[in-house]
């Protein structure tokens, strides 16, 4: 409830015409044990569709709406591991730090689903 980058994080979905329901909790660990998001993948908020699959972290709306078309097989969601500066919702003036955006997979693995290398790229 106090965390304003999730805040905007949700904004940024809402923006896309995502709707989400936020449910803020005081055991944030124990949603992401329940969805066995391993602690190097985790970030300040997790968003899970109706049918299961996890967002972790600030994931551009538009990877989320691409996974969501595409629905790898294997898959059970995407993370952005930490809170990388620039991130939608992790918004700092100018400042931009590239990242991945990681598929997580139903045997625990990750590979790299998108490398967000600029500020632009993550609102397409």
């Amino acid at each position: 409830p106090t965390c304003s980058c999730c805040t905007r994080w949700v904004d940024h979905m809402r923006d896309a015409g995502f709707t989400a329901t936020v449910h803020d909790v005081d055991d944030l660990d124990a949603i992401k044990q329940n969805h066995n998001l391993a602690e190097a993948f985790r970030s300040c908020h997790t968003a899970v569709t109706d049918d299961g699959y996890v967002f972790e972290g600030h994931v551009p709306a538009g990877l989320v709406k691409r996974f969501l078309t595409e629905r790898p097989a294997d898959a059970r969601g995407l993370v952005v591991p930490a809170m990388p500066v620039g991130s939608p919702g992790m918004e700092m003036g100018e400042t931009f730090m590239p990242y991945d955006v990681l598929l997580l997979k139903k045997n625990g693995g990750t590979e790299v689903y998108a490398r967000v290398t600029s500020r632009e790229q993550q609102y397409q």
